[in-house]
Formats: structure tokens, sequence, C-alpha cells
């Protein structure tokens, strides 16, 4: 609706202020007791827009949050995370500010703008006096940086019960876009095994871990193919403890990118399979896929077109786009239910010193969240 738009824009400042305040409360992910205090002020603000929140204490991250509004038989599933990859301290460094209509911060593009997408609209159908649609629930976990452990299975049971997924995560790039694929994700650790010896004295009794695991590496990354979109990368290495031994011992963190299901199960085994080299080596191989693909649909498309319907009205072209990223959104994608990413902030550099959302796009996506909800 255009009216939610003119509310919102007419709110560009209270936005703001509220996405400001969140990325001044720092989150690494490791910091359960920062993550902690963004929790309570994010629980407070839904309580004031008449949403029932319930907490998910955690040991090590952040309490998940579940925020729930209205009624109705059919539920529709928000999807946000608080936690954020800059350690505390970092906002010291890099401080909020505002330059050329774009604003700066740590997290503040992944994805506390989503955050403050998802409170606003709920804040401008309140002051609009129009209910959701459908039921509203809403995830804001605490560990999703890091592979969101302890929250996916919270994330499946209700993406089984809801009609339509949404993730704040960022749109791709400058336009914005929605993200209707993604690459799934593996994470592997390799542990090579090798027999310590002199350097100079024996080197012939040693078996070097070290040059095992460059062997490792090698076929490692021959595993990539750059057609099928399917990326290995050796990431982390480390090997030995002094000079002058021959290393008895290497690790490896390797990340996997695939596109569908059928190229993770073939490069997963392949990785899990890797055997030694050097006579007398040992080669151990830990993981698999932590998030999988999540492939363009039938379903999404339809769910694609379905909201052009809301955006249109408020001047929005709404493109898509496949990325390489991870996200919440591949576990309900997964379990078949429609599901699209990308509604949350517009701008550019997530994970990077430079990263920066569009200001003048918030209020419009708060309006085009607000009209989903809405249904019209």
């Amino acid at each position: 609706m255009k009216e939610f738009l003119e509310y919102a824009e007419n709110h560009a400042a209270e936005i703001l202020g509220t996405l400001r305040h969140m990325v001044e409360m720092e989150s690494f992910t490791s910091d359960k007791a920062a993550t902690d205090l963004l929790g309570g002020f994010i629980k407070g603000r839904f309580e004031e827009l008449v949403a029932r929140v319930r907490m998910v204490p955690q040991e090590e991250v952040g309490d998940h949050l579940v925020v729930d509004v209205g009624e109705g038989c059919e539920q529709t599933l928000l999807l946000c995370h608080m936690d954020t990859v800059w350690p505390t301290g970092t906002i010291q460094e890099r401080p909020f500010r505002v330059e050329a209509g774009l604003a700066y911060g740590p997290g503040i593009l992944d994805m506390k703008a989503g955050i403050a997408v998802a409170m606003h609209a709920l804040e401008t159908l309140r002051a609009h006096k129009e209910a959701p649609q459908q039921r509203v629930r809403i995830i804001i976990n605490s560990d999703e940086e890091v592979g969101s452990t302890t929250s996916r299975q919270l994330i499946e049971e209700e993406a089984k019960k809801s009609a339509q997924v949404f993730c704040l995560e960022p749109g791709a790039g400058t336009e914005g876009a929605l993200k209707t694929g993604r690459k799934g994700v593996g994470m592997f650790q390799v542990k090579v095994t090798g027999r310590a010896a002199h350097a100079g004295n024996e080197p012939e009794k040693g078996i070097s871990a070290v040059e095992e695991m460059a062997h490792q590496i090698l076929r490692l990354h021959s595993l990539t193919d750059l057609a099928r979109g399917t990326t290995v990368n050796v990431g982390v290495v480390q090997g030995g403890s002094v000079r002058n031994q021959i290393a008895p011992f290497a690790e490896a963190l390797v990340d996997l990118r695939v596109t569908t299901m059928q190229e993770a199960e073939r490069v997963e085994s392949e990785i899990l399979n890797s055997t030694p080299v050097l006579s007398g080596a040992g080669v151990e191989v830990i993981g698999g896929l932590n998030r999988p693909p999540m492939e363009r649909t039938e379903t999404t498309a339809l769910l694609l077109n379905s909201i052009r319907r809301f955006a249109d009205p408020l001047g929005i072209s709404l493109t898509e786009a496949q990325v390489g990223g991870g996200s919440d959104a591949q576990f309900a994608a997964a379990l078949g239910v429609p599901v699209l990413d990308g509604l949350g902030g517009v701008g550019e550099g997530p994970h990077a010193d430079h990263e920066y959302i569009v200001v003048a796009e918030l209020p419009r996506r708060v309006a085009l969240l607000a009209s989903i909800l809405a249904g019209k």
C-alpha cells in the first residue's frame, strides 16, 4: 500500500535510529552476554508492538527469540539473526556513521537492518490498524554466523508449520535483488598424521604430515568445478611446530559450495573418503554439509510473482539472484516450503570493513514487508 510507504518515509529517522541502536549494541556470536543484551532490547521492542515473545535459552550463544503476532490458521515465518561476525570492540574502531546517504557500521547490513525492517513493518501495520493476513512467527536466532547449530531444529520445526517463509537477510547487491537460490555449504576438518624425525640428522625416518597435507590440498582443490558452480577451498592450514623437525601433524579447514543436492552428495563423498599419498601417513576427515542448497523451484517463482503485486504499487522492481553465501532460508527450502530470501537491507559489504546500507531503501523495505504481511 502506498499509505504504508508514505508512513515509513515519514518515520525514516525513527527506523534509522532503531537500527543505529542495534548496531551500537554489539553481538559477536561468541559473546553471549553482549548478544543477550541486544536480545533483551529486541524483545522489549516487539512487546511494545503487542507481540508475544518467548526466549529459547542457550548456554554458549545468545538466547534465541520467537515472536508471535496476529492470529489465523496459516503461518508466515520470518527469519532473522542477531549475531554478527564482528568481535566485541569493533564499534570503537568503526563507529556508526552516515555519509552521502549510506549508513555504515559492523553488522548493519548482515543483518540488523533486517530486524529493524521487521520491527517497523509491524509498527506500520499497527499505526494503520491493520492486522497480518496470516499468523506471523519470527525467529531471531543468535548463531547463524557459525552454522545455526543450536537453532536449526527450531527453524525446521516452524518452517514445516508455515505456508511461506521470508528471510530478512540483505538483498543481493545495490539492486536489493531477492535471493531465489543459494549454494549449499559444507564444512570439513582434515587431520593428517605423520612421524616426527630430525630434519637434518634422520629425515629418512620421518613422515612429513605437512608434505602429505600438500598432496591433500591439491586433490581437494581439483574437485572445484566452476561450470557446475562447485567450489572447494582450503582456507586454513596448520602443521608442525618447529623448523627443524619433520612435521608429525597437520590440520586444515575446508569450505565446500554446491548448487544441487546431487552435487553435494558426490563431492562430500570425495572429501570424506580422502586417502593418504605417502606411505605411513594417516588422513582423517570429519564434517559434512551444513546448509543444503536452496534451489530455485516452481514454488519459489510463484511466491516471487505473488509478492510483486505488492511491490509494483510502491515503485519497487523486484529482481532475483542466485548467490554463493549461506543463510537459514536454506533449511526451510530443503523441506519444500516456499521461501524467499533477501527482504532485509539493501547495500554491500557483508562481513567486510566497508559494510553499509542505502538509507533511502529502509522505509521502502519496511513498506514492502508490511504490504506482504497485510496482503494489500
